[in-house]
């Protein structure tokens, strides 16, 4: 189905693996398009969490050289288009309903931090290289601001955007471009760690969660917010859900969704 990636899904674990080993998973047109296509499609899985990674060496080493030298050539009007293409990649990982799990190594550079920046956690290993690297060419990470912005902070941002330096995986964890840096042999068992909570958790509270989040964060006002969040806990109290959750807490029993 696809050719830039790769997806499996096991054991109610969806996994999406950027697969162009050969150029350290360089993205290109057709890998954006085929990551958006696919954020999209998964919502309708029953999968419990998305895990995004990289085949070989290094999770992405950004925007792919050839894919570099024909946006040097093309008209303001294709550059528009390929940018926006951009822009829907990493807003169909971050609007994803499913949780979204980052799992980086190797070489994490400039537009890859977008991918990694736009999913709900980020996990990498202490030897992971990253680096919002565009000034040193002359250009700006636009289309993957917002989420490294809203990841890192603004003065956090100015720094790795405007020196364009290369920081560690440890570095990355203080700026909180990534969640949590761990040793290369204990990154799969972090994963696994956050999968087992995420097993316990309603399905579809996991859902309203990243809406409420969504919305609070980036449309409401703190006074529209006052109506909006008393209406979702209304509603969702009131769900199957929501019903089975309260009366398994009650009843000091596992829910439904739990599997044993």
């Amino acid at each position: 189905m696809f050719t830039t990636i790769e997806t499996t899904l096991e054991k109610g674990i969806f996994t999406v693996w950027l697969n162009r080993p050969e150029v350290h998973n360089a993205f290109n047109t057709t890998m954006l398009e085929e990551l958006a296509e696919c954020f999209l499609d998964l919502q309708s899985t029953d999968a419990i969490c998305v895990i995004l990674r990289g085949r070989g060496k290094s999770f992405c080493a950004g925007a792919d050289l050839t894919w570099m030298k024909d946006v040097a050539t093309n008209s303001y009007e294709i550059n528009y288009q390929e940018s926006l293409l951009l822009s829907k990649c990493f807003y169909s990982i971050y609007t994803c309903t499913k949780p979204t799990i980052a799992l980086v190594h190797g070489a994490s550079l400039g537009g890859a931090n977008g991918l990694l920046a736009s999913c709900d956690l980020a996990y990498c290993t202490d030897d992971a290289t990253f680096s919002l690297s565009e000034v040193k060419i002359g250009i700006v990470p636009a289309c993957i601001s917002p989420y490294v912005v809203k990841r890192v902070g603004e003065y956090g941002t100015r720094e790795l955007m405007l020196t364009g330096r290369r920081i560690n995986g440890k570095e990355a964890e203080a700026f909180h471009l990534v969640n949590k840096s761990v040793p290369a042999e204990q990154l799969e068992a972090t994963a696994q760690e956050t999968i087992k909570h995420l097993r316990t958790s309603g399905p579809a509270a996991m859902n309203h969660g990243k809406k409420l989040i969504y919305e609070v964060t980036n449309n409401l006002s703190l006074k529209e917010a006052y109506d909006f969040t008393a209406r979702m806990i209304a509603d969702i109290r009131a769900s199957e859900e929501g019903q089975e959750g309260i009366n398994a807490f009650l009843e000091k029993r596992k829910p439904k969704w739990v599997k044993e």
